[in-house]
């Protein structure tokens, strides 16, 4: 055992995570959970890593799904989150589901007995409050409106979000590009890469029309109580909400055809849906200013109603909820440490990762880093080509327009010779996990984790 102490504020799964991790490198921890002493508005009970929305931890498929492999990378580093799934699993076919209770009460019990984990049950307010060596904050998208706070004083507040506006987002390979067309409006840029910057889907009259209707008439998820006192930004209003406003308010706003020419019809389109890259690779694909409480089941059929897009897959379809993340790649250095105050590092949900695995995943990755820091190890992230890699490479790497996201395909950087020939959807698949369980074995052997 180290004599550097390090604190994990917040006891979902994230720090439970991490606290764990940390611990299996003999290096002690101070896990501060507010919880049973001050609730949330949608925790119910008082076990640590509490499941508050589903008990799915999705596929569990590790050949040919990006959160299988995700799982996979997970028990390879010995993650206690997974483990616990593992043992406390129901049936839900090729997916991962849990129960809840026991899932929640185990971990909440390993981590009560473990010797080396102190749980105390406080809120953390300021993190002057905290003297140990290294401070982990892990409190999830309910944040306490006073630590939010003491965030904002450590990153400024325009790197603090609290509303998770999502546009849909999908594989570019599921795109007809037969009837679409790059171009940013007005050629703005000073580079063909830059004046081809959007991938543009025309609409006519007719069409346009009947895009809006489906929209207004559409079932939308409701927001819950604790969401509804806080007011949607200006700058990301459900498109639903703007086509309520007037049938041609998505004509003047993310739908609008100005500045562009179709080199495929001589007809001037009446509205256009805009696509942008996600990522450089060029293998996502989001739409632009279409944030939307469409509930999902019908937002898929509505979006592939828009021209280029009728064989569309998502990778995650449009959403809007409270939730508390930060502007990763902005403040965070690659050791998932605040650029302004090394001293912390952040993980799980806060990032601006999505779902239950992603904030658990960067809560084992995070908890580990801190730990070869404070061993005098060498601190290196996994290569991108594994999913875990993908994740981290995400929150930290240089985005105009970063958006909470979900392990994808998207997101993986394998090479492209490794994928030449492959067009078969589920060849290409098993050819990134292969690849990236291959990747994974050597990082943890390199950085004597295993």
């Amino acid at each position: 055992m180290v004599k550097k102490e390090v604190a994990v504020v917040g006891g979902g799964l994230a720090g439970s995570e991490a606290a764990w991790q940390l611990c299996q490198m003999g290096i002690p921890s101070n896990l501060y959970e507010m919880r049973p002493n001050k609730t949330t508005p949608a925790h119910k009970t008082s076990f640590l890593a509490e499941l508050v929305c589903s008990n799915s931890f999705r596929s569990d498929d590790d050949i040919n799904n990006a959160v299988g492999q995700l799982h996979w990378e997970m028990r390879a580093a010995d993650g206690l989150i997974i483990s616990m799934g593992d043992k406390s699993r129901i049936p839900a076919g090729s997916a991962m589901a849990v129960d809840r209770n026991q899932f929640s009460s185990r971990i909440t019990e390993i981590i009560e007995k473990h010797p080396l984990i102190s749980l105390n049950h406080k809120e953390i307010t300021d993190l002057k409050q905290l003297k140990e060596d290294h401070i982990i904050i892990a409190s999830g998208p309910l944040t306490s409106n006073k630590l939010a706070q003491a965030l904002i004083e450590l990153t400024g507040s325009k790197n603090l979000y609290f509303y998770d506006a999502i546009a849909p987002t999908i594989y570019a390979d599921s795109i007809d590009y037969e009837s679409t067309w790059f171009q940013s409006r007005y050629d703005k840029g000073d580079t063909v890469e830059e004046r081809e910057a959007y991938l543009n889907c025309p609409m006519t009259k007719d069409e346009y029309y009947e895009f809006v209707s489906k929209i207004c008439k559409s079932d939308k998820a409701d927001f819950n109580d604790w969401e509804k006192d806080v007011p949607f930004f200006s700058g990301c209003l459900p498109i639903e909400v703007m086509a309520s406003r007037g049938k041609d308010t998505l004509r003047f706003g993310p739908m609008k055809p100005v500045g562009l020419t179709n080199p495929k019809n001589e007809v001037k389109p009446y509205a256009v849906v805009q696509l942008r890259k996600e990522n450089k690779e060029g293998t996502l694909f989001n739409i632009v200013g279409f944030q939307t409480k469409i509930k999902h089941s019908r937002q898929a059929e509505i979006l592939r109603s828009i021209s280029g897009l009728q064989d569309a897959r998502f990778a995650r379809l449009g959403g809007i909820h409270k939730n508390t993340f930060l502007n990763s790649p902005d403040i965070l250095d690659h050791h998932f440490q605040l650029k302004s105050y090394p001293k912390v590092s952040l993980a799980g949900q806060i990032t601006g990762v999505e779902g239950y695995v992603e904030s658990a995943a960067i809560g084992l990755l995070v908890g580990r880093m801190v730990g070869a820091k404070i061993l005098g190890r060498e601190v290196i992230l996994p290569p991108p080509d594994t999913a875990l890699g993908a994740l981290a490479y995400h929150l930290i790497s240089q985005n105009d327009d970063f958006q909470p996201m979900n392990i994808n395909f998207g997101l993986f950087k394998s090479s492209i010779n490794n994928l030449k020939g492959k067009k078969n959807r589920r060849e290409r698949y098993s050819t990134y996990t292969s690849i990236a369980k291959s990747s994974f074995q050597n990082w943890l052997k390199g950085v004597n984790f295993v």
